[in-house]
């Protein structure tokens, strides 16, 4: 007994190490597995027939059905188009919640909670080493799924664009979040964000509980900054109207005599008498809108999907120190008691 206590644990290789952590969450696997190739197949089936079906409803629609009576057209096909294009889209934007939840609850949580934690670091895996296996294999697993499901959603967009009356424009909120990397990178930071609070608290269910808490905190944090990642662009029109613009409106107001932009939430009209003399006392000559244009989405998703890397960076090192000051004193306890029990 004395020899086995002073006896220094064999070193767990990284392979081991991964190999345990896939065989300890072989239920999250799975579940991740069926989400991904379940989502997937859900937003090629969207993709092709269903996309393909109901762009030739409304084009049936709009080719008879300002002529002909009755109208005939195929309603089903545009009916279930909508149907799954939400449910796809709800689904996608649940897995930055459910990454969080899950590396709060169980990555680390739950690890701490029961001591398994402390017991792999008495069986020669270092706590660095531990929490570094436990982020970078699930963070390959869900960057890689939730990067694949932005993409292919984004590919259902695109094929219904121009072709479906009723689809979404780009700048609808769940549409854009859903479509593309930005998605990845929302799921990635939460992911780590789960893993800090599971560190933080010591309790699955609370930890879970705050996790889903945080992410939402981050994703309205991230919708806040977003549109001032990119230069915006201007519109400006006289007195007489308003700048016409498509796309995801920043500011509005009044362009005076001296080319400055004010920003108003009230009379950006002149037709109205009351209007015309408030614009008089401002001193307008026009109105102005600053917002982004199609061409702007991919550099904002580009430019949030960088933010957010770089901040699952920061907590990531955040965590490993965290880790590190609150083991340093019980590794060099736990060996000198070690070596007290071998003498």
């Amino acid at each position: 007994m004395t020899a086995t206590l002073g006896a220094p644990a064999k070193a767990t290789t990284a392979p081991r190490q991964i190999r345990w952590l896939l065989r300890v969450h072989r239920p999250a696997l799975y579940a991740w597995t069926v989400l991904v190739v379940g989502l997937a197949g859900t937003l090629l089936w969207l993709w092709g027939p269903l996309t393909d079906a109901a762009a030739a409803a409304w084009k049936q629609y709009d080719s008879t059905c300002w002529r002909a009576t009755p109208c005939r057209y195929d309603q089903d096909a545009i009916l279930r188009y909508k149907d799954v294009y939400q449910f796809a889209t709800t689904a996608v934007l649940a897995v930055p919640f459910l990454a969080a939840a899950w590396a709060g609850a169980a990555l680390t949580g739950r690890e701490l909670e029961t001591g398994t934690a402390r017991l792999a670091w008495t069986q020669g895996v270092s706590p660095l080493r531990w929490l570094t296996s436990r982020l970078a294999v699930p963070a390959v697993l869900v960057t890689v799924g939730t990067g694949l499901l932005g993409m292919l959603h984004q590919a259902v967009w695109s094929a219904g664009h121009g072709r479906i009356d009723t689809a979404k424009p780009w700048e609808d909120v769940p549409t854009f979040y859903s479509g593309g990397p930005l998605i990845a990178g929302l799921a990635l930071a939460g992911l780590v964000l789960g893993a800090l609070v599971g560190l933080l608290l010591g309790r699955s269910l609370l930890a879970l509980c705050v996790s889903a808490l945080g992410m939402a905190a981050l994703w309205i944090g991230v919708h806040l900054t977003l549109p001032h990642l990119w230069p915006v662009s201007t519109s400006v029109s006289g007195l007489r109207g308003f700048p016409s613009y498509s796309g995801i409106k920043i500011e509005e107001g009044i362009v005076t005599s001296a080319g400055d932009h004010l920003p108003a939430s009230t009379c950006l009209s002149d037709l109205n008498p009351d209007c015309r003399a408030l614009n008089d006392r401002r001193g307008a000559v026009g109105f102005y809108i600053d917002y982004h244009p199609y061409s702007h989405r991919w550099p904002l998703q580009l430019a949030a999907t960088g933010a957010l890397v770089l901040l699952a960076v920061l907590l990531a090192g955040l965590a490993l120190w965290l880790v590190r000051h609150r083991t340093t004193g019980t590794r060099a306890g736990g060996r000198a008691t070690g070596a007290g029990a071998a003498v």
